[in-house]
């Protein structure tokens, strides 16, 4: 069991380069596409809660949603992929319009709102039931919901594993200073962080990112992971580093790449025994091999999902298990 909680939102995408688009794969429920624009449904933790579910974790999302119409999207989304919905709060459902570049990146605007008011009883329940617990983005930065989801995390800690990934959106908290602070205290709280380029140069400008992330480690979590787009990603441990090259893919677009690449880390972790308090000792052995094969195997869900429109997560019978990607880094 492992549990999400984080912003739900529907994603409306503008696409002036394409007058239409063919979904690929598993379609999301709910999804709307009118030549060049489309509305799926999105956020985060949604993404992450959704692309855990494909890959065969029981999940729950931790979330908040209205019964709009752009509510109703996304609970149709959650239930027809086998995510439990923990539901608080009482404004609109949030949106966040995505303009895509000739070359399929994202640029966003944001009409978001955060709180789970009136979920904090089953929400506490079901962290402390659950394996693993992860939580990021809007949900970690934005008031009144961001000191909710750190005391969740912090309950989480006794007897589950923890995973957080900024995904920095300066267009909703542009205090770089503030975000640092905030991004530095749910790092220090976790096991696992994953981040991506973009996100450490806004955070940390006078420093590499090989820097950003060893200093990460130092605050406590056993493993960081980068993403860096078409440069592929690197993962770090005390012991050891492993960069990858990018899958090769036709990219029709990177939104929800990274929440892919998320999903297959926890996935991975759970099929190497390495999820839940009691195996904190086995996260921070991982050997080279295994951490090589957990690049591998993210780097593979976040390929997938650039193949096709929106964050569109694949299954595990598209991304097999780990196992292959283990015995090809041993061998």
């Amino acid at each position: 069991m492992i549990t999400v909680i984080g912003e739900s939102l529907v994603d409306i995408i503008n696409d002036p380069h394409r007058a239409g688009s063919t979904q690929v794969g598993p379609t999301q429920a709910g999804s709307t596409q009118a030549g060049p624009t489309q509305e799926h449904p999105g956020g985060s933790p949604l993404n992450v809660a959704v692309g855990a579910a494909r890959l065969g974790l029981s999940t729950n999302l931790v979330t908040h949603y209205a019964d709009d119409r752009y509510g109703l999207m996304i609970e149709e989304h959650l239930h027809s992929n086998g995510v439990a919905v923990i539901r608080g709060g009482s404004a609109p459902t949030s949106t966040a319009t995505a303009t895509l570049s000739s070359g399929g990146a994202a640029t966003y605007a944001f009409d978001v709102s955060w709180d789970i008011n009136g979920a904090s009883l089953p929400a506490l329940a079901a962290v402390e039931g659950s394996h693993h617990v992860h939580t990021g983005s809007v949900a970690a930065v934005l008031p009144p919901g961001d000191q909710a989801t750190l005391a969740l995390v912090k309950a989480a800690r006794a007897h589950a594993t923890v995973s957080y990934d900024p995904n920095c959106r300066p267009g909703i908290s542009p205090d770089s200073a503030a975000a640092r602070a905030q991004a530095e205290v749910f790092v220090a709280a976790s096991d696992v962080v994953k981040a991506s380029d973009e996100d450490l140069a806004w955070l940390y400008p006078d420093r590499t990112p090989d820097e950003s992330m060893a200093a990460w480690l130092e605050l406590g979590p056993a493993i960081v992971a980068l993403t860096r787009g078409a440069d592929g990603p690197v993962v770090m441990t005390r012991r050891g580093r492993v960069e990858l090259a990018a899958e090769p893919v036709t990219v029709a677009d990177t939104v929800g790449a990274g929440d892919s690449f998320m999903a297959g880390l926890i996935c991975g972790l759970a099929q190497l025994d390495a999820l839940g308090a009691p195996a904190r000792s086995r996260l921070q052995d991982i050997t080279a091999g295994e951490l090589h094969a957990l690049a591998a195997y993210a780097n593979r869900a976040a390929a997938i999902t650039c193949s096709r429109p929106g964050a569109n997560p694949p299954t595990s019978a598209e991304l097999g298990s780990l196992t292959g990607s283990l015995t090809a880094s041993e061998g």
